[in-house]
């Protein structure tokens, strides 16, 4: 069987019990150095996750509801958190989503401005939210894993309760935002389920902890592939700054991201704890 093409077809895997804990997107047979392909299930498809098949089948059905007012993209950043390690790929992160994007078409919150209430008020207004920072999956109560903000934690069960509709995709490229707990093996209590329970129709998470640099890096890749199919589209006579970045192709972005991040890093022990833990849920 050979690979696919550059569109291929996507699949959605709804694992329950101890599967949730396995990257099964990135199932294969790996020889340390090969240069072989094909060797991976993302050789052959692109995966995305959902929390249950109740909750992919509500995606479907809100999207076909509208377009949201906005393409403004909300961009959460944090350098320095207190009493926790520095970040400065965060920083370099958000620098080059700008760059591709066009720092208009942005609304940043960085430091001492990425408040708890500031962060929960923008992404009212925007068609897209972006975090890097710090984040943890809370083993004893898993609906306060948090996202850490300037001020204080923003937790899943706070996130849980938003209702952004408008709000058609969000990017965590932060720790452990899709991990599973083990206490709740059939249930998928996560910071990337709550932004779908929140009215995301997508999401990107980790399933463990990521390097700093490797955000930054997968990011850039995710949204070069974004803002050229954005460019690319030009039916509505929109300049390309002005139309919306289209969240119906973020699992091929983060495929396509991923793919050539893999290629950077090889089939190694560490590379493959670099790109493995990045998957996409929803839509």
């Amino acid at each position: 069987m050979k690979p696919c093409s550059s569109d291929p077809a996507r699949i959605w895997w709804c694992p329950t019990g101890p599967l949730v804990f396995l990257p099964i997107h990135a199932a294969g047979i790996y020889n340390e150095g090969s240069q072989s392909s094909g060797s991976c299930v993302s050789d052959f498809v692109v995966s995305s996750y959902a929390p249950t098949v109740g909750t992919l089948l509500e995606k479907v059905k809100a999207s076909g509801v509208g377009e949201p007012s906005t393409s403004k993209v909300l961009l959460v950043s944090q350098k320095h958190t207190q009493g926790l390690p520095p970040t400065p790929g965060a920083i370099r992160e958000m620098d080059s989503v700008k760059k591709i994007l066009g720092a208009d078409n942005c609304i940043h919150l960085d430091g001492a401005t990425a408040t708890v209430s500031q962060v929960k008020q923008e992404m009212n207004t925007c068609s897209w939210v972006h975090f890097a920072c710090i984040a943890a999956q809370n083993i004893e109560d898993p609906l306060k894993s948090r996202m850490y903000l300037h001020d204080g934690p923003l937790e899943l069960l706070e996130i849980t309760r938003l209702r952004i509709p408008q709000c058609k995709f969000a990017f965590l490229s932060v720790c452990q935002s899709a991990m599973g707990d083990k206490k709740l093996p059939d249930e998928v209590v996560h910071l990337a389920a709550g932004m779908l329970a929140a009215g995301c129709h997508g999401v990107v998470g980790t399933m463990w902890s990521i390097k700093d640099n490797s955000g930054a890096m997968v990011a850039e890749l995710f949204y070069e592939y974004l803002a050229a199919q954005r460019d690319n589209n030009d039916s509505d006579g929109s300049s390309p700054g002005n139309r919306q970045l289209d969240s119906s192709r973020a699992a091929y972005a983060l495929h396509h991201a991923v793919q050539q991040f893999r290629k950077r890093t090889g089939d190694t022990e560490q590379g493959l704890m670099d790109w493995v833990p990045y998957v996409h849920f929803g839509l």
